[in-house]
């Protein structure tokens, strides 16, 4: 791909506006780049290289870092957030496509009302219910269970995904639903086998969007878990720190096993992710 840039210049065919974008792009690609590539190397260094020489490339690998980040717990808080994550997409996808499907095929006096109560859920702030959710977990015994962070995250992933979930559907032609309904399929026959086989490239979005939140959400995690055998990865690496030592290898080994899943995931369904996210722009 570089290579073709390269022959396209050569020819001509990249303007003065081109190469200007050409060359933030190429910035951004640093600034993204290379705080993930620090990360990795250092997670290969001993502590004290690390301490004396920040910037310096590991004379000797110590692959042990990454052996001793597993054992010291982060085996344990990976699948952890592993049940978390994938048990809030599958709430939020189901939860939101079937809202999606009642606000974009059905018409009744109240759905205005519906969307301005959808949109009213992206301006709330989770930091600002953080008590009474507290409070509310307690009461219903779901404090330091899987269900203290999976139902939050539901919940505050919910009015996003539902309106570009809605977005999408809406440019859905209503002669297939009309076909539809004329060979005798009932709305929920409608929605499952054409609605959902047809909107793949904006649910995986909102499965990117979700898994991005949900792996990496840290202040839920701190708060409504206590015992180490729930913690997620973001609250389990705090336990590598102690007051007055950080043992700093191990740590950024076990920052880079939590960042691996979510890079390849992105990167094997990147091509759907963007399709999603233009697919129902055209409509609202």
């Amino acid at each position: 791909m570089a290579f073709s840039a390269f022959q396209k210049y050569r020819r001509g065919k990249f303007g003065p506006g081109e190469i200007l974008v050409f060359l933030m792009l190429c910035v951004g690609f640093i600034l993204v780049a290379y705080p993930l590539f620090w990360v990795v190397m250092s997670s290969l260094k001993t502590s004290s290289s690390i301490t004396l020489d920040v910037w310096a490339l590991p004379k000797v690998p110590q692959w042990k870092n990454y052996v001793t980040a597993w054992n010291r717990g982060v085996s344990g808080y990976f699948v952890n957030s592993l049940i978390v994550t994938v048990s809030t997409i599958f709430g939020v996808l189901t939860v939101s496509s079937l809202c999606a499907y009642g606000l974009s095929r059905f018409k009744t006096p109240w759905l205005k009302y519906m969307l301005i109560l959808v949109m009213g859920g992206m301006m709330l702030n989770p930091q600002v219910c953080l008590i009474p959710l507290y409070g509310l977990l307690r009461t219903l015994r779901m404090h330091n269970t899987y269900f203290a962070l999976i139902i939050p995250y539901i919940a505050f992933r919910l009015p996003l995904n539902t309106l570009l979930i809605r977005s999408f559907f809406l440019a859905v032609p209503k002669e297939i639903e009309e076909s539809a309904t004329i060979d005798g399929c009932t709305n929920l026959q409608i929605y499952a086998r054409i609605f959902v086989p047809m909107s793949q490239p904006i649910l995986i979005t909102g499965t990117i969007l979700t898994a991005y939140y949900a792996w990496n959400e840290f202040l839920f995690a701190i708060i409504f878990i206590d015992s180490n055998k729930y913690r997620t990865i973001p609250a389990g690496l705090m336990n590598f720190r102690d007051a007055l030592v950080v043992d700093w290898g191990p740590l950024l080994a076990g920052m880079t096993i939590s960042a691996l899943p979510i890079i390849i995931f992105f990167i094997s369904v990147q091509k759907y992710f963007i399709r999603g996210m233009t697919a129902g722009a055209v409509k609202g």
